[in-house]
Protein backbone atom coordinates (compact mmCIF):
# COMPACT_ATOMS: atom_id res chain seq x y z
CA UNK A 1 0.00 0.00 0.00
CA UNK A 2 2.79 2.44 0.92
CA UNK A 3 4.79 1.61 -2.20
CA UNK A 4 1.71 2.06 -4.37
CA UNK A 5 0.95 5.45 -2.79
CA UNK A 6 4.50 6.70 -3.35
CA UNK A 7 4.50 5.38 -6.91
CA UNK A 8 1.21 7.07 -7.86
CA UNK A 9 2.22 10.31 -6.13
CA UNK A 10 5.48 10.28 -8.09
CA UNK A 11 3.63 9.60 -11.33
CA UNK A 12 1.24 12.47 -10.61
CA UNK A 13 4.20 14.75 -9.93
CA UNK A 14 5.57 13.95 -13.40
CA UNK A 15 2.26 14.83 -15.04
CA UNK A 16 2.34 18.26 -13.36
CA UNK A 17 5.99 18.95 -14.17
CA UNK A 18 6.08 21.95 -16.53
CA UNK A 19 9.56 21.11 -17.79
CA UNK A 20 8.49 17.61 -18.80
CA UNK A 21 5.39 19.02 -20.50
CA UNK A 22 7.51 21.42 -22.59
CA UNK A 23 9.95 18.63 -23.47
CA UNK A 24 7.03 16.39 -24.49
CA UNK A 25 5.68 19.11 -26.81
CA UNK A 26 9.08 19.64 -28.45
CA UNK A 27 9.57 15.90 -28.77
CA UNK A 28 6.18 15.54 -30.47
CA UNK A 29 7.03 18.31 -32.92
CA UNK A 30 10.26 16.50 -33.78
CA UNK A 31 8.35 13.29 -34.48
CA UNK A 32 5.91 15.08 -36.77
CA UNK A 33 8.82 16.41 -38.83
CA UNK A 34 10.05 12.85 -39.30
CA UNK A 35 6.80 11.84 -41.07
CA UNK A 36 7.95 13.31 -44.41
CA UNK A 37 9.65 10.08 -45.64
CA UNK A 38 6.42 8.16 -45.03
CA UNK A 39 4.52 10.55 -47.27
CA UNK A 40 7.16 10.00 -49.96
CA UNK A 41 6.71 6.24 -49.56
CA UNK A 42 2.97 6.57 -50.10
CA UNK A 43 3.63 8.43 -53.35
CA UNK A 44 6.02 5.66 -54.51
CA UNK A 45 3.45 3.01 -53.66
CA UNK A 46 0.76 4.73 -55.72
CA UNK A 47 3.18 4.75 -58.63
CA UNK A 48 3.70 0.99 -58.34
CA UNK A 49 7.15 1.02 -56.72
CA UNK A 50 6.06 -1.19 -53.79
CA UNK A 51 9.46 -2.78 -52.85
CA UNK A 52 11.15 0.61 -52.56
CA UNK A 53 8.17 1.95 -50.61
CA UNK A 54 8.45 -0.94 -48.16
CA UNK A 55 12.14 -0.26 -47.69
CA UNK A 56 11.53 3.43 -46.96
CA UNK A 57 8.75 2.64 -44.49
CA UNK A 58 10.86 0.13 -42.61
CA UNK A 59 13.84 2.47 -42.49
CA UNK A 60 11.70 5.41 -41.33
CA UNK A 61 9.94 3.38 -38.65
CA UNK A 62 13.29 2.02 -37.48
CA UNK A 63 14.80 5.52 -37.26
CA UNK A 64 11.82 6.87 -35.35
CA UNK A 65 11.86 3.85 -33.05
CA UNK A 66 15.57 4.34 -32.32
CA UNK A 67 14.92 8.04 -31.71
CA UNK A 68 12.00 7.43 -29.35
CA UNK A 69 13.73 4.55 -27.59
CA UNK A 70 16.87 6.59 -27.00
CA UNK A 71 14.85 9.51 -25.74
CA UNK A 72 13.07 7.12 -23.37
CA UNK A 73 16.36 6.07 -21.80
CA UNK A 74 17.25 9.71 -21.13
CA UNK A 75 13.74 10.39 -19.85
CA UNK A 76 13.93 7.44 -17.45
CA UNK A 77 17.29 8.62 -16.13
CA UNK A 78 16.19 12.22 -15.63
CA UNK A 79 12.83 11.50 -13.99
CA UNK A 80 14.45 8.96 -11.68
CA UNK A 81 17.17 11.37 -10.53
CA UNK A 82 14.85 14.37 -10.33
CA UNK A 83 12.12 12.58 -8.39
CA UNK A 84 14.51 11.81 -5.52
CA UNK A 85 16.41 15.10 -5.62
CA UNK A 86 13.23 17.21 -5.66
CA UNK A 87 11.91 15.54 -2.51
CA UNK A 88 15.19 16.18 -0.73
CA UNK A 89 15.61 19.75 -1.97
CA UNK A 90 12.07 20.76 -0.99
CA UNK A 91 12.35 19.03 2.38
CA UNK A 92 9.15 17.05 1.87
CA UNK A 93 11.12 13.84 2.26
CA UNK A 94 11.41 14.58 5.98
CA UNK A 95 7.62 14.52 6.31
CA UNK A 96 7.41 11.34 4.25
CA UNK A 97 10.11 9.56 6.25
CA UNK A 98 8.43 10.61 9.50
CA UNK A 99 5.89 7.89 8.79
CA UNK A 100 6.67 4.22 9.45
CA UNK A 101 8.56 4.01 6.17
CA UNK A 102 11.98 2.55 5.49
CA UNK A 103 14.37 4.35 3.18
CA UNK A 104 14.55 1.46 0.75
CA UNK A 105 10.75 1.51 0.52
CA UNK A 106 10.86 5.20 -0.37
CA UNK A 107 13.36 4.59 -3.17
CA UNK A 108 11.48 1.55 -4.42
CA UNK A 109 8.24 3.51 -4.52
CA UNK A 110 9.98 6.25 -6.50
CA UNK A 111 11.38 3.65 -8.87
CA UNK A 112 7.93 2.16 -9.43
CA UNK A 113 6.59 5.66 -10.15
CA UNK A 114 9.25 6.17 -12.79
CA UNK A 115 8.52 2.80 -14.35
CA UNK A 116 4.81 3.61 -14.39
CA UNK A 117 5.62 6.73 -16.40
CA UNK A 118 7.85 4.74 -18.73
CA UNK A 119 5.12 2.12 -19.19
CA UNK A 120 2.81 4.86 -20.45
CA UNK A 121 5.63 6.13 -22.66
CA UNK A 122 6.18 2.65 -24.13
CA UNK A 123 2.45 2.24 -24.80
CA UNK A 124 2.50 5.52 -26.72
CA UNK A 125 5.68 4.47 -28.54
CA UNK A 126 4.11 1.15 -29.54
CA UNK A 127 0.95 2.84 -30.78
CA UNK A 128 3.08 5.32 -32.73
CA UNK A 129 5.09 2.52 -34.34
CA UNK A 130 1.98 0.72 -35.58
CA UNK A 131 0.43 4.01 -36.67
CA UNK A 132 3.50 4.88 -38.75
CA UNK A 133 3.43 1.48 -40.41
CA UNK A 134 -0.28 1.94 -41.12
CA UNK A 135 0.34 5.36 -42.65
CA UNK A 136 3.01 3.78 -44.84
CA UNK A 137 0.55 1.07 -45.90
CA UNK A 138 2.63 -1.72 -44.38
CA UNK A 139 2.27 -4.23 -41.56
CA UNK A 140 4.62 -4.93 -38.66
CA UNK A 141 5.16 -8.59 -37.84
CA UNK A 142 7.13 -8.08 -34.65
CA UNK A 143 5.45 -9.44 -31.51
CA UNK A 144 3.94 -6.65 -29.36
CA UNK A 145 5.35 -8.12 -26.13
CA UNK A 146 8.87 -7.77 -27.53
CA UNK A 147 8.23 -4.11 -28.30
CA UNK A 148 7.09 -3.64 -24.69
CA UNK A 149 9.37 -5.77 -22.50
CA UNK A 150 12.71 -4.97 -24.09
CA UNK A 151 12.52 -1.16 -23.76
CA UNK A 152 10.88 -1.52 -20.32
CA UNK A 153 13.85 -3.51 -19.02
CA UNK A 154 16.30 -1.11 -20.66
CA UNK A 155 14.58 1.88 -19.07
CA UNK A 156 14.66 0.12 -15.70
CA UNK A 157 18.45 -0.04 -15.99
CA UNK A 158 18.88 3.67 -16.70
CA UNK A 159 16.33 4.64 -14.04
CA UNK A 160 18.17 2.54 -11.43
CA UNK A 161 21.53 3.91 -12.59
CA UNK A 162 20.40 7.53 -12.22
CA UNK A 163 18.82 6.76 -8.86
CA UNK A 164 22.08 5.28 -7.61
CA UNK A 165 24.07 8.28 -8.87
CA UNK A 166 21.74 10.93 -7.46
CA UNK A 167 22.32 9.65 -3.92
CA UNK A 168 25.89 10.95 -4.32
CA UNK A 169 25.62 13.99 -6.60
CA UNK A 170 23.44 16.69 -8.18
CA UNK A 171 20.64 15.35 -10.42
CA UNK A 172 22.01 17.15 -13.50
CA UNK A 173 25.39 15.51 -12.98
CA UNK A 174 23.75 12.14 -12.42
CA UNK A 175 21.71 12.54 -15.61
CA UNK A 176 24.81 13.63 -17.51
CA UNK A 177 26.71 10.53 -16.42
CA UNK A 178 23.77 8.32 -17.37
CA UNK A 179 23.71 9.99 -20.78
CA UNK A 180 27.46 9.48 -21.16
CA UNK A 181 26.98 5.81 -20.30
CA UNK A 182 24.29 5.50 -23.00
CA UNK A 183 26.65 7.06 -25.57
CA UNK A 184 29.56 4.87 -24.45
CA UNK A 185 27.39 1.78 -24.82
CA UNK A 186 26.70 2.64 -28.47
CA UNK A 187 30.42 3.17 -29.10
CA UNK A 188 31.59 -0.11 -27.59
CA UNK A 189 28.83 -2.28 -29.10
CA UNK A 190 30.44 -5.00 -31.28
CA UNK A 191 30.49 -4.24 -34.99
CA UNK A 192 31.60 -5.98 -38.13
CA UNK A 193 34.72 -3.86 -38.44
CA UNK A 194 37.96 -5.16 -36.97
CA UNK A 195 39.81 -2.99 -34.45
CA UNK A 196 43.55 -2.89 -35.12
CA UNK A 197 44.53 -0.96 -32.00
CA UNK A 198 45.09 -3.58 -29.28
CA UNK A 199 44.70 -1.10 -26.42
CA UNK A 200 41.42 0.30 -27.78
CA UNK A 201 40.13 -3.22 -28.43
CA UNK A 202 40.90 -4.16 -24.82
CA UNK A 203 39.19 -1.01 -23.50
CA UNK A 204 36.12 -1.66 -25.65
CA UNK A 205 35.87 -5.25 -24.42
CA UNK A 206 36.13 -4.15 -20.79
CA UNK A 207 33.53 -1.40 -21.21
CA UNK A 208 31.22 -3.72 -23.12
CA UNK A 209 31.40 -6.20 -20.25
CA UNK A 210 30.88 -3.61 -17.50
CA UNK A 211 28.29 -1.32 -19.10
CA UNK A 212 24.69 -2.40 -19.80
CA UNK A 213 24.27 -3.73 -23.32
CA UNK A 214 21.58 -1.53 -24.87
CA UNK A 215 22.07 -3.23 -28.22
CA UNK A 216 21.27 -6.60 -26.71
CA UNK A 217 18.14 -5.12 -25.13
CA UNK A 218 17.04 -3.22 -28.24
CA UNK A 219 13.59 -4.03 -29.61
CA UNK A 220 14.86 -2.72 -32.94
CA UNK A 221 16.57 -6.11 -33.38
CA UNK A 222 13.14 -7.61 -34.01
CA UNK A 223 11.50 -4.81 -35.98
CA UNK A 224 10.48 -6.09 -39.40
CA UNK A 225 7.75 -5.67 -41.99
CA UNK A 226 8.33 -8.59 -44.31
CA UNK A 227 7.37 -11.95 -42.82
CA UNK A 228 10.31 -13.68 -44.50
CA UNK A 229 12.86 -11.47 -42.78
CA UNK A 230 11.73 -12.00 -39.19
CA UNK A 231 14.71 -12.79 -37.00
CA UNK A 232 13.91 -16.04 -35.24
CA UNK A 233 14.82 -15.93 -31.57
CA UNK A 234 14.02 -18.74 -29.16
CA UNK A 235 12.34 -18.35 -25.81
CA UNK A 236 15.56 -19.25 -24.00
CA UNK A 237 17.37 -16.37 -25.69
CA UNK A 238 14.60 -13.96 -24.75
CA UNK A 239 14.54 -15.15 -21.14
CA UNK A 240 18.34 -14.97 -20.87
CA UNK A 241 18.51 -11.47 -22.35
CA UNK A 242 15.67 -10.05 -20.26
CA UNK A 243 17.01 -11.73 -17.11
CA UNK A 244 20.38 -10.10 -17.76
CA UNK A 245 18.73 -6.69 -17.99
CA UNK A 246 16.60 -7.19 -14.88
CA UNK A 247 19.61 -8.42 -12.92
CA UNK A 248 21.61 -5.35 -13.97
CA UNK A 249 18.79 -3.04 -12.91
CA UNK A 250 18.37 -4.87 -9.60
CA UNK A 251 22.07 -4.54 -8.74
CA UNK A 252 21.99 -0.80 -9.47
CA UNK A 253 18.82 -0.39 -7.41
CA UNK A 254 20.40 -2.23 -4.48
CA UNK A 255 23.43 0.07 -4.73
CA UNK A 256 21.08 3.06 -4.64
CA UNK A 257 19.34 1.71 -1.55
CA UNK A 258 22.65 1.03 0.19
CA UNK A 259 23.93 4.54 -0.59
CA UNK A 260 20.65 6.22 0.35
CA UNK A 261 20.55 4.40 3.69
CA UNK A 262 23.37 6.52 5.14
CA UNK A 263 22.63 9.77 3.28
CA UNK A 264 21.63 12.87 5.21
CA UNK A 265 18.06 13.96 4.43
CA UNK A 266 18.57 17.58 5.33
CA UNK A 267 18.28 20.27 2.67
CA UNK A 268 21.51 21.17 0.86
Amino acid sequence: MILRTIAFNTFGMFLRDKVLIVVAILFTCGLLLMLTPLLAARVMETRGNIPQAQEIVLETVSVILVFTSGFGSLLAAWTSADSVATEMKSGTILAVMARPLKRWEFLLGKFFGVMLLMSVYIAMMLALTYLLALIGGQKLHSAPWIMVLYPLVRYAIYAALAMALVTWMHPLVAWGIATAVAVAVMIVEPSGRAVNNVAWRWIKNVLYTVLPSSGLLSEDRFLTIKEATIKRTGWLDHVTTLSYGLDYALVLLLIAMWSFHSKSLRRD
